[in-house]
């Protein structure tokens, strides 16, 4: 067996691996959707196949070392002019040059068809956030049930009855939602789910509004107008005019990140501009339904 040899299928199996892994990882959906929803891809997590990712290339670039350490006669000789005098910046050279400077400098400044590879990625990943649904809070399969059901709102003893009126086993409230999910055999949205009606309804509950958090949950990027305002109850027309009276161009059905761009500002500008409508918003939701007003929040920042 000649090294040379073996360390040349090593590099080309390595390679044709990582462009596999690498397009499964262009495709699989952002991380808190593909844990929340426990997605796999032939029986593989997104941790596994970013690991397999990781040593394949750590593989490939020992191999690729190798390759240019055995064959490096012949890469220098592509250095060489007719004359066979060295010389790096030769006419094939110039172009290799020139065209890896352009995929960096393209990439960075968003143009195309740079911009078009970066914008499928976007879609595909929002795609999987609406086909998966978006966790409330970051890693919150990681969380017992009873921190979750505290920090989304649920009564817990209820998520419990609920859980199990939906035929999944559970042991106690400190079991992770993880955890309950491999025991049933289902994703951590599966849990939710199940108990997400322990909610009930505002009036059950507190008797007026929710406030929109200090902070954005994970996934409010992906929310259209209409879905954030239903989350919390807000009168989306309200807060539809306050955005258009800060010159904020805005449709019901526009994601938050989306109304963003097109007004050059970021998803947490945005956030904040509806949070400081959402005080009226919310009042008058109540009113609509015969409840108190809310506390009053933050007032809308006059124009400057």
């Amino acid at each position: 067996m000649k090294i040379r040899k073996i360390t040349s299928l090593i590099a080309a199996l390595a390679f044709i691996l990582m462009v596999l892994t690498s397009i499964i990882l262009y495709i699989v959906p952002q991380g808190r959707v593909a844990y929340w929803a426990d997605w796999r891809l032939w029986g593989l997590t997104k941790t596994d196949w970013g690991n397999i990712h990781i040593n394949l290339g750590l593989l490939f670039l020992i191999a690729l070392f190798l390759h240019i350490y055995y064959n490096w006669k012949p890469l220098m000789s592509y250095l060489k002019d007719k004359a066979k005098q060295m010389k790096v910046l030769t006419p094939e050279f110039n172009v290799a040059l020139a065209i890896t400077v352009a995929s960096i400098v393209g990439t960075y400044l968003l143009v195309p068809p740079f911009s078009w590879v970066m914008a499928l990625n976007d879609h595909l990943k929002d795609a999987g956030a609406e086909k998966y649904g978006v966790p409330p809070y970051g890693h919150a399969e990681l969380s017992s049930l009873s921190t979750f059901a505290n920090k989304t709102g649920l009564d817990v003893k209820e998520s419990l009855t609920l859980i199990k009126k939906a035929g999944l086993q559970v042991e106690s409230d400190q079991q992770t939602l993880a955890d309950i999910g491999r025991l049933n055999h289902v994703p951590p949205q599966k849990i939710y789910l199940a108990m997400k009606p322990a909610a009930g309804s505002p009036s059950m509950n507190t008797g007026r509004q929710q406030k929109l958090p200090d902070e954005p949950p994970p996934g409010t990027g992906n929310l259209t107008l209409a879905d954030l305002c239903n989350q919390y109850d807000f009168n989306t027309k309200i807060v539809l005019e306050g955005l258009r009276s800060l010159k904020i161009e805005a449709r019901e059905d526009m994601a938050i990140k989306k109304i963003a761009a097109v007004n050059h500002i970021s998803p947490l500008d945005v956030y904040e501009k509806i949070k400081s409508f959402a005080s009226a918003a919310a009042s008058s939701q109540a009113r609509n339904i015969g409840l108190p007003p809310v506390d009053k929040a933050v007032e809308p920042a006059a124009e400057k």
